[in-house]
């Protein structure tokens, strides 16, 4: 396997956390380092890299590339779509500035990849919502899917005019249990189980019948892993790809959950993010990554729910 020196920016986030522990477990812990505008809730081991960074100071994102002799990054600050609603200009400003600035770092420097996230927030309210197509309309109506989808035409830009092997992902609602939820509008399929093991009643957001696209975190990890480990000559999209996994609804998720839990009870407070849910597909084509680099989940609900209820009470936050 290549040797490669990976940044990863965003490492203190829900997917951060879990993407910097697996990559350091493929190419070791001093190959992989973490940033964050925060430092980390625990200390670093020594053989665990970490540098705080605020990914907008474009100087110091050339400093640590050059310092460590980077060759990939992993770009994965954000605001997501419920907190950018609240300060639509600042979600602009951040998620579209940290995206060129690694854009620009990597022209400038040559460096081998990059990675970065989009989400099935670029569809909008008259994208096809049933097995919505790699290629369709997309109308997005909230400042997350706006940047999101301008981002990707940047990602796109960057590998035509630059040759920079920029690759991502279009996630679905992502759903894990070894970090708490960073202001998503799907973050509810997060709290439920923190909600449940601790004999508590849950209030959910989205109404019981919100049908949307899931996934569960490890898959998420493999698919990014795999997206970067593919041969640049499988890479047929070079804005994002579509990715699916499961598709659920609040009220199926409950009724998997209270098989194991008989006395837990949900309500439902619908606020501002059912809007955001509506404007998002129920289910996604994802035919075009299972072509170029054999995309395949391996969670169902169930599966995913039995692992949770088992592991969540072991970690600690």
């Amino acid at each position: 396997m290549e040797t490669n020196t990976i940044l990863v920016i965003g490492a203190n986030g829900q997917l951060g956390t879990e993407l910097t522990t697996e990559l350091r477990a493929i190419y070791g812990s001093a190959n992989v380092i973490a940033s964050d505008i925060q430092a980390p809730r625990k200390a670093p081991l020594p053989n665990e890299p970490f540098e705080q960074l605020d990914v907008m100071n474009a100087e110091k994102l050339a400093k640590i590339v050059d310092q460590y002799n980077i060759t990939e990054i992993y770009m994965l600050a954000a605001i997501l779509s419920a907190k950018g609603e609240q300060n639509p200009i600042f979600a602009w400003d951040l998620n579209m500035q940290s995206l060129l600035n690694v854009l620009e770092v990597a022209r400038q420097k040559k460096l081998s990849k990059i990675y970065w996230p989009s989400s099935i927030a670029v569809f909008g309210p008259n994208s096809p919502v049933d097995n919505t197509p790699q290629d369709c309309v997309m109308d997005p109506n909230t400042v997350y899917g706006i940047s999101k989808l301008a981002g990707e035409r940047w990602c796109a830009y960057y590998h035509e005019k630059y040759g920079v092997d920029v690759r991502s992902l279009r996630y679905p609602g992502l759903i894990g249990y070894k970090s708490l939820p960073g202001g998503g509008t799907t973050d509810y399929a997060v709290d439920i189980f923190h909600k449940a093991l601790n004999g508590e009643d849950f209030e959910c957001y989205l109404r019981e019948d919100s049908y949307l696209p899931m996934m569960y975190m490890p898959d998420a990890i493999k698919a990014t892993i795999d997206l970067m480990q593919a041969p640049a000559d499988k890479i047929s999209v070079r804005s994002s790809y579509n990715l699916g996994a499961l598709s659920f609804t609040p009220k199926d998720i409950y009724e998997v959950i209270k098989k194991q839990h008989p006395d837990f009870k949900i309500t439902y407070n619908v606020d501002y993010r059912q809007k955001i849910a509506d404007t998002w597909p129920n289910s996604i084509d994802d035919s075009q990554a299972q072509k170029d680099w054999n995309w395949k989940p391996a969670y169902t609900l169930e599966d995913m729910v039995e692992d949770i209820l088992e592991k969540l009470p072991e970690y600690e936050f």
